[in-house]
């Protein structure tokens, strides 16, 4: 407590500082109108709010600044300084005083505070001089980023006048994920999706402070990733996707850009291998792999269930040894999911078999072993994860087990589900889920699953119905951004009357990265003042 005390002295006295050095001459308050934090258009909806009314103006004698000794503190403080600059084309320096006179500063700061002891939560305190983010953690601090660029304007309070002044009203904000664990998955393998398709759904999905990327990078129709020791899985596996497309792959040099990107913005990439159901495209690359029986050949169509490794070959291990190995080399996050749903002709015996021998080849390369929820049919060990898509008798096998489970219902979180009967893209063999449905269920109590057996949340986007980046942002959003609020908000602070008129000023965000979002009619839009032309993307 006291070295917590010591720490906000110190804090001031440095703030304090730093606007004494800097301010070269005092210019006239600025009154502005009374502000109310509480009924920022925040999502998702911090922990606890509290507004004092008055404001902090954003300008060109703002600056930022962070603990340069801390690791990634700088590199927040770069980052907040990019954002701003692509939303309302102020320069802010960052640990430097600029041109011109600074008078007010944002100041990022690493934290030893006991309040402060899970590794996301931070503190943002606002004031007329200063804005105040603490965390013990680059990455807490990086949540509480995504806060302060929701509440900065898109329009200064007088956009004709030479001294433009962007109003952020004052408060503090205390916050904490009720999970650690909030994700997404992108199916690149039924269709494929560039780098820079990625790249923006990771900016998109970091804006609501969305940690885990989990892309879905082989099946059936396709081998998306390189192995270097296999070169014709992305040779002969990577050349087609559903309808008879193109294809495509990641080259490790690719997948390690992706890597790199969603490190920067605080996320983990989990990689999926799907088997030994949903392998015919590596069965076909390499045939002595194929286990059904049957002559493999390259598919372009959306049945499931009718490929499977021979899970009794040894040379079938060797293979996934080589593929676990080579991307388990270039992904740094804990995590590697192999897949093993829907293996419908792999024989029950064989499929428990293939699961044991798999988690131990994960393990021997130092990740964790994450499986759709037929996984816990087999003797897996606790330290595995189950991802619960369609039964609850699989979950409960996992909670019997000792095991951590992902949530992902395809019934409320698969992003793929249509809206309604008039969507454009999506399927509805689980469901029709309209964006109310998608908020309105509660992961702490779903199915009955203990809350201390569950990692967290994570929507799966399955690509059957959409090859382009337009169609994806059109099943994901709006309903993503739910997700993101079900993952990181306390139940207590969800409801969903409130939450959709959040949900409706988010408008101009999505317009301004030129986001293709379903305009769901339950929701009262926002229009935004700008086309998507006119404006920059973030």
């Amino acid at each position: 407590m006291i070295r917590s005390i010591v720490t906000r002295v110190l804090t001031v006295l440095f703030i304090s500082a730093i606007i004494t050095a800097c301010q070269k001459e005092q210019k006239k308050q600025i009154d502005f109108p009374p502000t109310d934090l509480s009924k920022e258009n925040l999502i998702p909806k911090p922990l606890k709010i509290i507004a004092t009314n008055k404001t902090f103006g954003l300008d060109r004698h703002t600056a930022i600044y962070t603990n340069q000794k801390d690791e990634g503190f700088f590199e927040i403080g770069q980052f907040l300084a990019d954002k701003i600059k692509a939303k309302i084309d102020l320069d802010v320096p960052v640990n430097e005083a600029g041109t011109n006179p600074i008078e007010r500063i944002i100041y990022i700061n690493r934290s030893d505070s006991l309040e402060l002891n899970a590794p996301e939560s931070y503190e943002l305190y606002i004031n007329p001089d200063s804005v105040i983010i603490n965390s013990n953690t680059a990455e807490g601090a990086f949540r509480g980023i995504q806060t302060l660029r929701q509440i900065i304007p898109e329009q200064s309070n007088d956009t004709l006048a030479e001294q433009r002044i962007w109003p952020i009203p004052s408060g503090k904000i205390v916050d904490n994920p009720t999970f650690g664990f909030r994700g997404a998955m992108l199916d690149v393998a039924r269709h494929f999706f560039s780098v820079d398709d990625v790249k923006k759904y990771i900016d998109l999905l970091a804006y609501y402070k969305i940690n885990i990327l989990h892309l879905h990078l082989t099946d059936d129709q396709g081998w998306r990733i390189e192995i270097k020791s296999w070169p014709k899985l992305t040779e002969i596996g990577g050349s087609t996707e559903v309808g008879g497309e193109a294809g495509g792959f990641y080259t490790q040099e690719d997948y390690k850009e992706i890597v790199a990107y969603a490190s920067k913005h605080h996320m983990t990439i989990i990689p999926e291998v799907d088997m030994p159901g949903h392998t015919n495209a590596a069965s076909v690359s390499y045939p002595f792999l194929n286990g059904n029986g049957k002559t493999p050949k390259l598919y372009e169509g959306t049945r499931v269930g009718f490929s499977t490794f021979d899970t009794r070959k040894d040379t079938v291990y060797a293979f996934i040894d080589d593929v676990v190995r080579e991307i388990s080399e270039i992904t740094p996050g804990p995590y590697f999911h192999i897949g093993g749903d829907e293996s419908h002709v792999t024989k029950k015996n064989d499929y428990i078999h293939f699961v044991e021998k798999v988690e131990k080849i994960v393990q021997k390369h130092g990740k964790k072993m994450i499986g759709w929820d037929e996984i816990a049919s087999a003797e897996v060990d606790s330290s595995s994860i189950s991802q619960y898509w369609s039964s609850g008798d699989n979950a409960q096998k996992a909670v019997k087990r000792g095991m951590k489970i992902i949530l992902s219902p395809a019934k409320r979180a698969y992003l793929d589900m249509q809206y309604d009967t008039l969507s454009k893209h999506g399927l509805h063999w689980a469901a029709y889920i309209p964006v109310d449905s998608a908020y309105v269920w509660t992961p702490e109590e779903y199915e009955g699953i203990p809350m201390e057996n569950i990692l967290g949340v994570e929507a799966p986007l399955w690509s059957e119905t959409i090859s382009n980046m337009g169609e994806l942002e059109y099943l994901a959003f709006p309903r993503v951004i739910g997700y993101s609020e079900l993952s990181w908000t306390s139940k207590e602070n969800r409801n969903w009357e409130n939450y959709k008129l959040r949900l409706a000023n988010q408008a101009p965000y999505l317009d301004r990265m030129d986001v293709k979002y379903y305009a769901s009619p339950l929701i009262d839009w926002k229009k935004s003042k700008y086309s998507y032309k006119e404006i920059k993307k973030d």
